[in-house]
């Protein structure tokens, strides 16, 4: 397996130390270095990380309150190196060309997602089109480690709990890899379905992966839905990732009567207890929830089309017609990014009613703000982020950021911190 370069001994140490004091700290789904409402470590401040994909950096803004931008992180710093290794490499290349016109929409795709160490030291982010896991020190700009994933492209992470893993997607190799975050050192990997997508931790010691299939072709007609390839929920064990279930969305959608639907799950969020799932799939603007004990689809929402929205599937990012979706920490309201309609709503989970139509400009993600009033959303359309309060369903604020922001995670960095002193 690829051998990561290491930034020192006193860095790992470092490391190590706080992830250990965060772990006792650390409670619900999700990295004790950004959870919600969570307790910031002594020295630490919470922030949010957006990743601007086609530009190459991330947006480091305030969790609550105006959102404003507090630095720029360049995640590319090596960009020239990486670039002679892919041209030099005709099968690299085709690949890398095959990102900037697939799902890249004739761009390169230079972040994908990032999270924070548990000591704020460093952000760590996949890089689709460069196909690796990068480790970047937060005060100087500089890699501490790197990590080619198989095959060739980087997509979706997760971190564990404790923090101290993050779980990537490969998604040409058909594979998860999990990574020490400080090290960057593979502690394991399991297989998937095709083109692993989202990951999630949960508390009772599992990992969620979810692949779907197939995306960029032209087959999108109903019909044609089998070409897109095996998709399926892949569930391991998160310490020795042996499979402890496989859940196959198609008969579940069949069965509850939907089999117009497709089956490739998108983003999904657990309930709080962790006893029901909210999820989009490709092509549908709405959600389904799913009951995890009875193993069964129980609702549908459907929310509302953009009569202005082009009804030729071919013309949807990536299969996508709704793409991200958030859940207030209380479990009562989902916020759902209405991607190729131009909108994001605030939804009541008890009666499925949905707010008003929030104008938002090719929304790709949906999360929660630092103090759990807000869902924030990014508009990839528009290079900005925006929050919309969870009990009004109205809009906030919205904040500038860089070109083609889409995934965006809360993190915790140094108090004191206020870029990259490299720039």
């Amino acid at each position: 397996m690829p051998s990561p370069r290491t930034s020192g001994t006193r860095r790992l140490l470092g490391a190590v130390a706080a992830s250990l004091a965060l772990t006792a700290a650390s409670a619900g789904v999700g990295s004790a270095a950004a959870a919600p409402g969570a307790t910031a470590a002594a020295g630490l401040r919470e922030v949010m990380f957006v990743g601007n994909n086609w530009d190459g950096t991330a947006d480091v803004i305030a969790s609550r309150g105006d959102f404003h931008r507090i630095a720029r992180v360049n995640v590319v710093p090596d960009k020239e190196e990486r670039l002679r290794e892919i041209y030099l490499n005709p099968v690299k290349l085709a690949f890398f060309l095959g990102v900037r016109t697939g799902p890249g929409e004739g761009h390169d795709q230079f972040v994908d997602d990032m999270y924070a160490t548990p000591d704020g030291s460093a952000m760590v982010v996949s890089r689709p089109s460069f196909a690796d896991v990068v480790s970047l020190d937060l005060r100087t700009g500089r890699i501490n480690w790197r990590f080619p994933v198989a095959g060739y492209r980087a997509d979706h992470m997760a971190v564990s709990p404790d923090g101290t893993r993050v779980a990537v997607s490969a998604s040409t190799a058909n594979t998860v890899h999990v990574l020490d975050i400080a090290t960057g050192r593979q502690v394991g990997s399991f297989k998937t379905g095709d083109k692993p997508h989202e990951n999630v931790f949960t508390s009772d010691g599992l990992l969620w992966n979810m692949s779907i299939g197939e995306v960029t072709t032209a087959l999108d007609a109903p019909w044609l839905d089998w070409t897109k390839g095996d998709r399926k929920i892949t569930v391991v064990d998160a310490r020795t990732f042996e499979t402890v279930r496989v859940i196959d969305m198609r008969d579940r959608l069949d069965a509850f009567g939907r089999g117009d639907l497709s089956d490739a799950v998108r983003p999904l969020v657990f309930t709080p207890d962790e006893k029901k799932i909210y999820f989009q799939v490709s092509f549908f603007n709405g959600f389904l929830e799913y009951d995890v004990d009875s193993d069964r689809i129980t609702r549908l929402k459907n929310l509302p089309g953009n009569p202005a929205t082009n009804p030729d599937r071919t013309t949807w990012v990536n299969d996508s017609r709704h793409h991200g979706l958030s859940i207030s920490p209380d479990g009562d309201k989902l916020c759902v990014a209405g991607t190729m309609d131009d909108y994001a709503t605030v939804v009541d989970r008890d009666t499925f009613k949905e707010g008003p139509l929030v104008p938002a400009s090719k929304p790709y993600w949906a999360t929660v703000s630092g103090d759990g009033r807000s869902c924030v959303i990014s508009e990839s359309g528009a290079d900005r982020v925006t929050a919309i309060d969870f009990a009004t369903g109205q809009r906030v604020t919205s904040v500038d950021v860089g070109d083609h922001p889409q995934r965006v995670r809360l993190a915790r960095v140094p108090a004191d911190w206020t870029g990259p002193a490299a720039g």
